[in-house]
């Protein structure tokens, strides 16, 4: 499970990368973590985009404080994420950043949406209407017409459930909605 944490004041922002083992219920052993720093032009990046979302009246600066903190965690409150306080992949995504321009390089840069899936089935989307449905994420018609609130409702399934809210139709987000994935047909 990858993750952003942000660590210690000033300009001090890190990704967090945990690895969860296999200890039994019993111990308490916290979890594995890897830090690593974000550039000041990546922290500008998030604060840039948390602006544009109406999260952050701060400055751009590249600084990392609690102002900021509070914004990410609006952000994440507003946007039906789970509200950690760290820039998860959920959340940068659903920022409209790449997770990995924030470790690797200097500027972040915009992730293009996903097309919606083309050539698949009316059976197919109403089949994933219908568990969507059942699920409590789509209240629109079952017509097997993938349209705006089919993808919103899969980006919001996404998101509950830990996936990368990019409304793609992966075999990760169909075994979670509890479809398999042959159970998905293309024209």
């Amino acid at each position: 499970m990858k993750s952003f944490r942000v660590v210690g004041g000033g300009a001090a922002m890190a990704a967090v990368f945990t690895t969860f083992s296999t200890f039994s219920i019993a111990q308490s052993v916290p979890p594995l973590a890897y830090v690593q720093p974000v550039p000041p032009p990546a922290v500008q990046a998030v604060q840039d985009h948390l602006r544009t979302a109406g999260a952050y009246s701060g400055s751009v600066d590249g600084v990392w404080g609690p102002d900021s903190a509070a914004a990410l965690q609006r952000f994440q409150a507003g946007h039906q994420l789970q509200v950690t306080g760290q820039l998860n992949q959920a959340t940068a995504s659903a920022l409209g950043l790449d997770p990995a321009a924030l470790l690797g390089t200097q500027q972040a840069t915009l992730v293009a949406p996903p097309p919606p899936p083309e050539g698949l089935r009316q059976s197919s989307v109403r089949s994933i209407q219908s568990q969507l449905r059942r699920l409590g994420f789509y209240n629109g018609n079952v017509d097997g017409v993938w349209g705006a609130s089919t993808q919103t409702s899969v980006e919001h399934f996404q998101q509950n459930r830990g996936l990368q809210p990019n409304g793609q139709l992966n075999p990760a987000t169909i075994e979670a909605m509890g479809l398999t994935p042959d159970s998905i047909a293309y024209k």
